[in-house]
């Protein structure tokens, strides 16, 4: 923790792994449910591939069961999505009567 602990105590500060900072650029929303949603699912899947490569860098049992569940968190999130995506779907091409 090091510099992190010496500029920011306890305070939250969002970076990835390799300690580069969040940025609002990350956020890939166009407003269009359709095109938010599939963007959504590929989040998921990127995740998920992370969680098998890491499971490759390791050995330990109970890394391997942490990182198993979490993979698999992604593959519910990832499925959920397409629901989600379906429903839009329907929605969008069903007659609207007002």
């Amino acid at each position: 923790m090091g510099s992190f602990y010496a500029i920011r105590d306890k305070a939250l500060f969002y970076s990835d792994a390799n300690g580069v900072p969040w940025t609002a650029t990350y956020i890939q929303a166009h407003g269009d449910p359709i095109t938010d949603l599939h963007e959504d699912m590929a989040a998921e899947q990127k995740a998920r591939a992370t969680y098998e490569h890491l499971l490759d860098l390791t050995d330990d049992p109970g890394v391997k069961d942490t990182l198993r569940f979490l993979r698999e968190r992604e593959v519910v999130h990832y499925q959920r999505f397409g629901e989600a995506l379906r429903i839009v779907q329907e929605y969008m091409q069903a007659k609207k009567i007002y």
